[in-house]
């Protein structure tokens, strides 16, 4: 029976989001641009998403905007906000050890002329405050820094992070990827003083291929995707109905049932690290998210001892799922000063509430057989 360790890269779809999506794509299918019958059906789908996702952020419906996912979310954000912002400022600051789709933005604005700071960050992944409100200037107009880490689990404290931003500079922008902890964590844009945060559809059992990005009323940003003009001209092209509207149901079931969800899950992910200490030269790269555990297994590389998991079907990640196939060094674990020779030789369990302690046991025994193998075959 398979194992899947995996949810940080991409979730199972829950049973009633597939059927929300079937009804829309085989009943539903207007456009939502059209003004007959069919496409008002299918606008109520887009406002009732708008509304559910405004209710759990504590924010209004209009400040929800659509979109194709998390990298989509983040591009918007960033290169939307720079551009818009550039007359006032063009200093921009984030982290060390940032997702690929905020740090390639970034590096896409520094050629455009933008000066990028990025902030080093603590053994446990976490920003400091003091050095944030000191790296912030009169021409910094945006910090984007990440609540959960994909990599490690390492959570950022945005509500003193958005108040030391805004208490040095009222005008710089302050966006969140949320892309992680979304789902999992209660979030209130307002209190955490955030005017940007990314979000995506399948890390919460929704589709792939939809996301949004909440922007606080007022905040500028340039549209990204020009055409027909949907969604106030901020994302031009047709809207995908079917994943909005499963992306509401995913939201809302998560949200649901938020606590004994993560309380499942931490008690599998205390299980697992209890019984991680049974087996010899692992080390556990702390961080608090509820669902994310990342392991280094001395002596060993990481792809190897992955597909050895593989092999017995349990599924697991050697880092971020959107850089696996661009093999390299994480810049996550150099950035918390993981040794050198653990840097390709860790591993990540993420987990979701649909994992057991079963799993985790099972998994942990896996590991006792393989692990003395595959340290058989390396080099003295």
């Amino acid at each position: 029976m398979e194992i899947y360790l995996d949810n940080s890269a991409t979730t199972k779809i829950f049973p009633s989001v597939g059927e929300m999506m079937l009804k829309v794509m085989q009943e539903d299918y207007g456009n939502p641009s059209s003004l007959h019958k069919k496409g008002i059906e299918a606008e109520y789908y887009l406002k009732e998403t708008r509304e559910i996702l405004a209710k759990i952020l504590k924010v209004t419906p209009k400040e929800i905007l659509f979109t194709s996912g998390g990298t989509e979310s983040n591009n918007t954000a960033l290169i939307g906000a720079a551009l818009a912002m550039k007359k006032r400022g063009n200093h921009i600051i984030s982290t060390a050890f940032e997702h690929a789709s905020v740090y390639n933005p970034l590096l896409y604005l520094k050629e455009l002329g933008f000066d990028i700071t990025f902030l080093p960050v603590t053994k446990e992944g976490k920003v400091e405050n003091d050095i944030l409100e000191e790296a912030i200037r009169e021409d910094t107009i945006l910090v984007s820094i990440m609540h959960v880490n994909n990599e490690i689990g390492a959570v950022q404290d945005i509500e003193l992070l958005g108040d030391t931003i805004k208490r040095k500079n009222k005008d710089t922008l302050f966006h969140v990827d949320a892309i992680q902890s979304f789902g999992k964590f209660q979030i209130y844009p307002k209190k955490a003083k955030i005017d940007l945060l990314s979000v995506s559809g399948h890390k919460i059992h929704g589709p792939k291929g939809v996301g949004f990005l909440y922007i606080k009323e007022k905040t500028k940003v340039k549209p990204m995707i020009y055409g027909g003009g949907q969604q106030k001209g901020m994302r031009s092209g047709t809207d995908n109905v079917p994943g909005i509207a499963g992306l509401g149901v995913a939201a809302k079931e998560m949200y649901d049932h938020l606590e004994e969800r993560n309380k499942h899950m931490r008690d599998c992910k205390e299980h697992f690290l209890t019984r991680l200490q049974e087996l010899e030269g692992c080390y556990y790269n702390q961080g608090e998210a509820p669902n994310i555990m990342s392991v280094s297994f001395e002596g060993i590389r990481s792809e190897v001892l992955l597909h050895a998991l593989e092999e017995k079907e349990i599924y697991v990640s050697s880092g971020s799922a959107c850089s696996s196939n661009h093999p390299g060094i994480s810049g996550t674990l150099k950035a918390i000063g993981v040794r050198e020779e653990l840097l390709d030789a860790t591993l990540r369990f993420s987990l979701c509430g649909e994992n057991t302690i079963e799993q985790m046991d099972q998994t942990i025994e896996q590991l006792k057989i393989l692990l003395p193998q595959l340290r058989r075959f390396v080099r003295k």
